[in-house]
Parts: C-alpha cells; sequence; structure tokens
C-alpha cells in the first residue's frame, strides 16, 4: 500500500472517530505515564502539594468553579468600578488645569490665531487628556488584579474550567485566557491569541475577542449602571449594584464570545476542535515587585501609550466638526441630526452613533463626546459632576429612556473594535479579509441586537 492510499484511509477513518478519541488518547498516554512513574519513583510526603490538590478540588470543581470565578470577576470589576471614579477625577482636574494654563498662555502671547490655539488646546490635548484620565485608573485597578491572578497560578484554572464550553463551540479553552486579557485591551487580547497552536482556533480567538468589553468600554457602561440602574437603591449599595449590572454585561458579552464561536467554528473557520492538554502548575506566593512591573510596565503604559497615539487625531477631529458653524449650530450637530433616524431606529440617537464614530480610534473618549455635543460645547468637557445631573440633562434634556440607557449598553458592549485593535488584527493575521470581518461581525451583531431589542420594547409599549 502507498502512502497516499494510508493517508486516505486514515483521512476516511478519522472522520468516524468519536469526539472524544484524542481526549482519550492524551487520557491513556497519561494513565499510563503515571502507572510507570508510580513503579519506579518514590514519592515522599509533600504537604505543598497536598494543599495544592485541596485547593484545586474546589476551584476545578464543576459545580465549585464558575461560581468561583464569577465572584472573583465581581470582585474585581467592584475595585475598579469604585476605585476608579475617584482616581479618575483627581487626574482629570489636574490635567484640565494644565490644559487652561496652555490656553491661557497662548492667548496671552496675543499673535496666535484662536483656532490654531483651540485646535492644539481644547482639540489634541482635551482628546489626550480624556483618555489619559478615562482610562489609567481603570487599569492601574484591573491589571494588578489581573497579574496577582496570574502570576498565584489561578488562571490556567481558569482554562480548565471553560475548555469543555470552548470545545463544544469548536473553539480552545486557551481563548479564555485571551478574553481575561481582552478585558484590559483588546488589542492586547488579539496578541495573547499566539498562546493557541491551531491557527483555525487562534483566528476564532482573533475574532471573537471583541465581544469581552476592553478597559475604553467600562467608563460608558459603569457611567449607564451608575445613573440609570444603581441611582434607584440606596447610596450604600450604589457601587455593588453597578458591579452587578457591569458583571451582568461582561457575561451577557461571553455568551456572544461563544455564539461566535459556534457559528465560525462551523462556517468560515470550520474544523475539528484540537485537544487542550493543560498540566496545572502548582500555586505560587505573588511576587509583588513582577506584579507591578508587569501590570504598569508591560501592560498598562503600553496600552495606554497606545491609546494615546489613536485618541489625539480622534480629538482633533471632534474639535473641528466642533467649531465649523453651519446655521445655528454647528457641523458635529448637523452630522448627528443627518444620524438621528438610523439611531432611533436602533433605539438610540443620532449624536450617540456620531459618538462612536469619532470614538473609533479610542472609546474612551464616547461620554464627553456625547456630553460635548448634547450640550452645544465647542470643545470637550466634563459635563454635569452629578448622577442626577447627567440623569436630567439625557433624559429631560434629550429625551433618554431606559430603552436608549439599555441599548447604548448593549451597543457598547457588542460594536465594532477600536482603530488599535483592528490594526493589531491585521497585523496577527496578516489579512485585512480577517480584519474587515471583525468590524462586520461585531457592528452586525450590534445593529441586530439593538434593533431587535428596540423594535420588541416598542411593540409590547415598554419605550
Amino acid at each position: 500500500m502507498e502512502a497516499n492510499d494510508i493517508l486516505a484511509k486514515a483521512e476516511s477513518l478519522r472522520n468516524n472517530l468519536s469526539t472524544g478519541f484524542r481526549d482519550e488518547i492524551v487520557k491513556s498516554l497519561y494513565t499510563e505515564a503515571e502507572q510507570i512513574a508510580r513503579r519506579a519513583v518514590k514519592v515522599g510526603v509533600n504537604k505543598k502539594y497536598d494543599f495544592d490538590q485541596k485547593v484545586d478540588r474546589l476551584v476545578t470543581s464543576p459545580y465549585a468553579g464558575l461560581p468561583i470565578m464569577l465572584i472573583l470577576l465581581g470582585i474585581i470589576i467592584w475595585l475598579t468600578v469604585s476605585g476608579a471614579n475617584v482616581l479618575s477625577d483627581t487626574i482629570a482636574n489636574l490635567l484640565f488645569g494644565i490644559g487652561d494654563i496652555g490656553r491661557n498662555f497662548f492667548n496671552s502671547l496675543g499673535f496666535i490665531p484662536w483656532w490654531i490655539t483651540g485646535f492644539i488646546w481644547d482639540g489634541v490635548y482635551l482628546g489626550l487628556a480624556w483618555v489619559i484620565s478615562v482610562m489609567l485608573p481603570p487599569m492601574m485597578i484591573f491589571f494588578p488584579a489581573f497579574t496577582f491572578l496570574e502570576d498565584l497560578g489561578y488562571l490556567p484554572r481558569v482554562a480548565f474550567n471553560l475548555d469543555w464550553l470552548f470545545k463544544k463551540t469548536g473553539a480552545h479553552g486557551k481563548q479564555s485566557l485571551t478574553m481575561a486579557m481582552g478585558f484590559g485591551c483588546n488589542a492586547a487580547g488579539v496578541v495573547a491569541t499566539r498562546v493557541i497552536d491551531s491557527p483555525r482556533e487562534r483566528l476564532i480567538a482573533i475574532l471573537t475577542n471583541n465581544f469581552v468589553p476592553c478597559n475604553g468600554r467600562f467608563p460608558t457602561l459603569i457611567m449607564l449602571a451608575t445613573v440609570f440602574v444603581a441611582a434607584s437603591f440606596p447610596p450604600a449599595l450604589t457601587s455593588f449594584v453597578a458591579a452587578g449590572t457591569v458583571v451582568g454585561v461582561v457575561l451577557i458579552g461571553v455568551a456572544f464570545t461563544f455564539l461566535a464561536s459556534w457559528i465560525l467554528s462551523r462556517t468560515v473557520l470550520k474544523g475539528e476542535a484540537s485537544a487542550f492538554t493543560l498540566e496545572l502548575p502548582p500555586y505560587r506566593r505573588p511576587n509583588i515587585s513582577r506584579i507591578l512591573y508587569t501590570s504598569i510596565i508591560d501592560r498598562t503604559i503600553f496600552v495606554l501609550w497606545r491609546a494615546m497615539q489613536t485618541a489625539a487625531p480622534a480629538g482633533a477631529i471632534i474639535w473641528i466638526l466642533a467649531n465649523i458653524p453651519i446655521g445655528d449650530s454647528n457641523l458635529a450637530r448637523a452630522i448627528a441630526d443627518w444620524l438621528n433616524p438610523f439611531g432611533l431606529m436602533l433605539g438610540l440617537d443620532g449624536v450617540i452613533l456620531l459618538a462612536y464614530i469619532i470614538a473609533i480610534p479610542a472609546n474612551e473618549i464616547v461620554v464627553p463626546t456625547m456630553m460635548m455635543v448634547y450640550l452645544g460645547a465647542g470643545m470637550m468637557i466634563d459635563g454635569p459632576s452629578t448622577n442626577a445631573a447627567i440623569f436630567d440633562l439625557l433624559v429631560n434634556g434629550n429625551g433618554w429612556t431606559m430603552l436608549t440607557a439599555v441599548n447604548l449598553m448593549l451597543f457598547a458592549l457588542l460594536h465594532n473594535p477600536c482603530a488599535t485593535t483592528i490594526i493589531t488584527i491585521y497585523k496577527e493575521t496578516k489579512s485585512w479579509k480577517w480584519a474587515t470581518l471583525s468590524v462586520v461581525m461585531t457592528l452586525g451583531a450590534a445593529f441586530l441586537v439593538t434593533f431587535t431589542t428596540a423594535s420588541i420594547a416598542r411593540l409590547f409599549g415598554w419605550a
């Protein structure tokens, strides 16, 4: 029998194998290796190993494993929600103060035209200031907490717990690790897919990573959760309710990740899921210096720098749109009015759609862009300082309803990747086809879900 005949025979037999055949092979190899080790190796008492085994029986339990993961996720998001706002206000006041000094200095020179001063300080600089003040605080909390779990040795347990779910969708268990990185930055999550050996499963992880809300989308989600959901609860419970709401949105994103992975694995990326063999590392005492270096230098500064590079032109664009007069208004408002019918069809409005178009380079400027257009300002401003004032501006001043808030949370979760992530997808895949598919797939999901939600709400008279 020739080689081609053997390969053809193997291929025909492979199609008749059970879905767990690869796992059975791996299981038999490890069983044989364990039997050989028992015969050849004398093992002494190892209390640390026994402790690890006891902990793993709990954190990798089919019953307790997933609830423990949700509790840890809830704690991290609660810390981010409750701690980021205070720090964000402090940084924003500092940076906006520097902007006032720079603007006044340019004005005092007397020979610099107003539009140059405005373009530099009210456009480019305030765009950067907003990104830093909004993005830096959550990263300073989230990344160290995430790195702590990574250094402790818990993240491989996350992959172990979620492997069976990813396997059912035709994806790889390691995709859970890239999802976790996506919470900080989707571009970083795309790069993290390098840990997946299978090119097909790596592509699935790349294309679906955007369904996990990144650090840049948390400010919008937190604002909506705090103003529209948590505001009706006692002040002592506000941060917990807001964090719980954000966790709920995150779980919706995880569900869409599984759904999109399942669809991709049965259509354009059809194939067999590869076996996932994972040796759980021992738990270890976290190294504080390593955690701080990894979370601040390798992640926070790296991600923030990439966001700043794309935020500067976005700030310049929104300043230009807001300062080109059209009748009694400006170009930004005119574009928003033109987009309004389509926005209302999605349960949103034209200002929201305009904000997301401008925020393609950096999602962090969505909220300040909306506030600027709603208030008719010529530059990015902080807007109302209290939740009640924000609620009044959005609901009484601009016709928002609960449907608008809910659909904006869904749109913020599902919409297209930012420019940094799109470029990263192209660099990782070496193909504009996959980068384009990532945009079409996520934006299509956002339009479909918000349109469906708005239609159902109006059908039953909820909006």
